[in-house]
């Protein structure tokens, strides 16, 4: 009894099988274009999500380390970067003293300095020197 119902259910599934892959083959022949349409678009899909996620990544920027050599030749101290930093800001005399808590007249010292140091006449003069060796950003 047992092989009988073996026997009867591989036959079904045989036939099932074949009633499938003929199916298969009628909606292949049918389609065939619409077939092909699909696995382009999918191989387009595929290929944009791949060069989409390489140019949408986000880069690290390269740290800024404000080029150490042009700062040592031109001779120009911490406090005095400091100073051109806050004179690339945008920042006055008075606000620049009193972000770095010294007196106005220690910031035009700095100034007066950095001006010869760059060999500068102006504060937009100094500041496009200094970008131009890269010691401000």
């Amino acid at each position: 009894m047992k092989r009988q119902v073996f026997l009867y259910g591989a036959l079904l599934a045989a036939g099932t099988l074949a009633l499938q892959w003929l199916d298969y083959q009628r909606l292949a022949r049918a389609h065939s274009g619409d077939i092909f349409v699909f696995l382009i678009a999918l191989a387009f899909l595929g290929l944009g999500i791949t060069v989409g996620t390489r140019l949408a990544r986000t880069r690290r920027p390269a740290t800024f380390d404000g080029n150490p050599k042009a700062r040592d030749a031109l001779g120009i101290s911490p406090r005095e970067l400091t100073v051109l930093q806050e004179i690339a800001a945008g920042r006055s005399n008075k606000e620049i003293a009193a972000n770095l808590n010294v007196s106005p007249n220690t910031v035009k010292t700095h100034v007066a300095r950095l001006f010869e140091k760059l060999g500068a006449k102006r504060r937009t003069d100094a500041i496009n020197r200094a970008r131009e060796l890269g010691i401000v950003s």
